[in-house]
């Protein structure tokens, strides 16, 4: 099968609480003068046909974006799973591609890279993943997963890895762009990937 940019929405997943950078929101963190979710917009809004703003707090800061902005519909900050269950909820196209806020670096051609396994195998999850290392929340999904999802959660799951492990799923290599996925958790990681000072 062959997916189109037109198949497909994009979820920004910035529902989380931040704690490892002090409890902040960490789509607002400032990077070279512009907020995190800011960069990640830039490069992964034109690789999608419409994009949702996950987030459960600053809806309005979010919203000036100028895309729509979900909240969980699972209290308690329950981790990337409740912003992809937001997100296939929100979205109505056949698909949905995540990516976390916190990842400025993110390549331009994940989307298209993500789309090309689902012609290969019958498959409900393409995941990135470089080297050894599978990153969960850079992924694209079949928006029919949404009850499957629902049901996972409804049960008391969390983790992202033990729903992904009752699908069927690939792992799409990335080897090429590693840095991309670097993700900043830290001031000293936000320090670690300014742009030097001229």
């Amino acid at each position: 099968m062959t997916i189109s940019r037109a198949d497909i929405t994009g979820v920004v997943l910035a529902g989380g609480q931040g704690r490892r950078m002090g409890n902040v929101d960490k789509g607002f963190v400032e990077l070279d003068g512009r907020p995190l979710v800011a960069h990640v917009i830039e490069r992964f809004a034109p690789q999608v046909h419409a994009l949702i703003i996950n987030a459960n707090q600053n809806a309005g800061r979010y919203a000036a974006f100028g895309f729509p902005v979900v909240a969980d519909a699972i209290g308690g900050f329950a981790g990337p799973l409740a912003g992809l269950h937001a997100g296939l909820t929100a979205a109505t196209t056949p698909f949905v591609a995540t990516c976390p806020c916190d990842s400025p670096f993110l390549p331009t051609d994940l989307v298209t890279r993500l789309s090309g396994a689902f012609d290969a195998q019958p498959i409900d999850i393409a995941v990135a993943r470089t080297f050894a290392q599978p990153h969960p929340v850079f992924a694209l999904a079949r928006r029919s997963l949404l009850p499957h999802l629902a049901q996972f959660l409804g049960a008391g799951g969390r983790k992202i890895d033990a729903w992904y492990a009752s699908l069927p799923i690939t792992e799409v290599a990335f080897d090429d762009d590693a840095d991309a996925f670097r993700n900043i958790n830290t001031p000293a990681e936000l320090a670690a990937s300014a742009t030097p000072a001229h």
